[in-house]
């Protein structure tokens, strides 16, 4: 008896059931002992609450009004969601291109940045590094579109019409980015090479922290390949990190934008690649309805967090 006491007293408060003012005092605590950490994020959370948080509050109910930029808002009610759904063909075309995206995009990405993060993880340290910047590149670089126009180009000197002609496959130049049975197709491409930007540096972080004494412990335990090593010990040690990229990777493949309207231009031929995002772009920032606009924005939020929601179930066990 007198020991299990002395084991309560020796447990920290976090180990612990608190109440909930041992929780607030505890909570108060940790943050005046760790001052220094806040000072240092309160700049990246004061362009986050400004930048993020406020828009995605005030787009509820903006999403109610008529609102022009030029006059008050004025309140309509559910008239830009009846529109939305009952009366315009392109926004449900851009919800069956946005699926095509986040379908292809998203769990492919996902998978091709696990499997490049392991790969990279075996190798010696100075190639860690180099093919960690070769694939992290793209999702920096600015001007990479231009590249893409280039491979894509519509004419004989396209570098993938010049490899296709040369090769006898074609006769002719093939119009990738503005024929409407090539163009999403295209744009799904170079979306996927793209989209491995923070998901893929949080994996390589990931299979980083893994403690290798676990493996060794894995193998004392009859683990006996790296299969079994990948679903009983890696896969476990990196929920956090996988979480992370999830989330990242569903919210780049549900707002695919920019990639298509650089490469396909504005409007794109037949709203082929014309997404949710770029629906959003299009009243918001050309006609300026910014009420339909933030009605088009609130769909897609909500549509991201029962995604975000479905994948922490997913992933849930896996994170501490």
């Amino acid at each position: 008896m007198a020991e299990n006491t002395v084991k309560k007293e020796i447990l920290l408060p976090s180990e612990r059931k608190m109440s909930r003012k041992e929780k607030w005092h505890y909570t108060l605590h940790e943050m005046k002992r760790n001052y220094m950490c806040y000072i240092m994020l309160a700049p990246f959370m004061l362009l986050f609450l400004v930048f993020t948080v406020i828009p995605v509050v005030m787009s509820l109910p903006m999403g109610f009004t008529d609102f022009n930029m030029a006059s008050l808002p004025r309140w309509v009610g559910f008239q830009n969601f009846y529109t939305m759904f009952l009366e315009d063909d392109v926004f449900i075309q851009s919800i069956r291109t946005t699926l095509i995206f986040a379908i292809f995009t998203g769990p492919l990405s996902y998978a091709m940045s696990f499997l490049l993060a392991w790969l990279i993880n075996e190798l010696h340290p100075t190639l860690k590094t180099l093919f960690t910047l070769v694939f992290y590149a793209p999702s920096m670089a600015g001007n990479i579109y231009f590249v893409w126009q280039l491979i894509f180009s519509g004419d004989q000197y396209g570098y993938l019409n010049a490899f296709l002609m040369e090769l006898g496959i074609t006769s002719s130049a093939i119009q990738w980015l503005t024929d409407a049975n090539y163009v999403l197709p295209c744009v799904i491409v170079v979306q996927l090479w793209v989209s491995m930007g923070a998901g893929f540096l949080a994996m390589r972080a990931g299979f980083q922290g893994i403690d290798k004494s676990m493996y060794e412990a894995g193998a004392i335990e009859g683990i006996k390949n790296r299969w079994q090593e990948l679903i009983y010990i890696t896969i476990p040690a990196m929920g956090p990190s996988l979480m992370f990229a999830a989330v990242m990777q569903i919210v780049s493949a549900f707002t695919v934008d920019i990639v298509g309207r650089m490469l396909a231009g504005f409007p794109s031929t037949d709203y082929k690649v014309h997404t949710i995002m770029t629906h959003a772009f299009d009243y918001g920032w050309v006609r300026y309805e910014m009420g339909y606009s933030s009605a088009v924005c609130f769909v897609l939020f909500v549509v991201m967090l029962v995604c975000n929601k479905l994948v922490g179930k997913l992933l849930g066990k896996y994170v501490d």
